[in-house]
């Protein structure tokens, strides 16, 4: 697979992997924290980094039918939320290009 370049985020609220504390997102990106995933409650993100997508796939959620990739963590693979691609429902397409990462993979990382 060769090297991976890590990004690392500057601020006091920095969303991480869990696992290994890789950087994702600051508390800023968050969009809405009204959303729900396979392990409880889960953030809508604008945007995300050190993730790679799996597959595509289309999955009924409580929304509707929409079309999805997992999200690994760069670091060590675990699966962190999923991206959406399309959302089926004219009144969900807002979620089209964004990232839900689930709060329990989630841990706050000390800002640099």
């Amino acid at each position: 697979m060769g090297i991976v370049y890590k990004k690392y985020l500057h601020g006091e609220k920095i969303l991480g992997c869990n696992a290994c504390k890789t950087h994702f997102a600051t508390h800023d990106h968050i969009i809405s924290r009204q959303f729900h995933g396979q392990f409880g409650r889960a953030y809508l993100f604008s945007n995300v980094i050190n993730v790679y997508t799996g597959e595509a796939e289309d999955r009924n959620m409580r929304t509707g039918l929409h079309t999805v990739q997992d999200i690994h963590c760069a670091e060590c693979a675990t699966v962190v939320g999923w991206k959406y691609l399309v959302a089926y429902e004219q009144t969900e397409q807002y979620k089209e290009g964004r990232f839900i990462l689930e709060r329990t993979l989630l841990h706050y990382v000390s800002g640099a």
